[in-house]
């Protein structure tokens, strides 16, 4: 029985898959330019896919444009919105004399909270 021990291999170590009849994809390299940090990156794409003309630059997170024949890629950031603040979305819901209004009523009830009906130069007196 000694000498008809099974053995195997060690998981992970090796693939049983083969690249047997495996076509793979024609790929295309793409050179990005980063102008901050002056640092090129090289990315591999498949040859049918269209490039990004920006990638975040590894260096130092930067815009990182995308080279052609050595010249960087023009990237039109015309359409691109300006991020809403939340001034923005309230000024959707409310007119300026809405919230100032809002504004004195809860200054009020603050004021009567804290008992500040007072002169503060009287409070510091007292």
């Amino acid at each position: 029985m000694a000498d008809r021990s099974l053995r195997g291999i060690r998981l992970g170590a090796q693939s049983l898959q083969s690249e047997e009849g495996v076509v793979f994809m024609e790929r295309a390299q793409h050179t990005y330019h980063c102008a901050a940090c002056n640092r090129d990156t090289t990315l591999t794409f498949a040859a049918d896919a269209e490039a990004p003309a920006t990638w975040e630059c590894r260096g130092c997170g930067g815009e990182a444009l995308r080279t052609v024949d050595g010249t960087s890629v023009e990237v039109d950031h015309s359409a691109d919105k300006a991020a809403r603040t939340h001034w923005d979305m309230l000024l959707e819901r409310r007119t300026l004399p809405e919230l100032e209004e809002i504004l004195a009523e809860r200054l009020e009830f603050v004021r009567s909270r804290r008992g500040a009906g007072q002169d503060p130069t009287q409070a510091k007196s007292a």
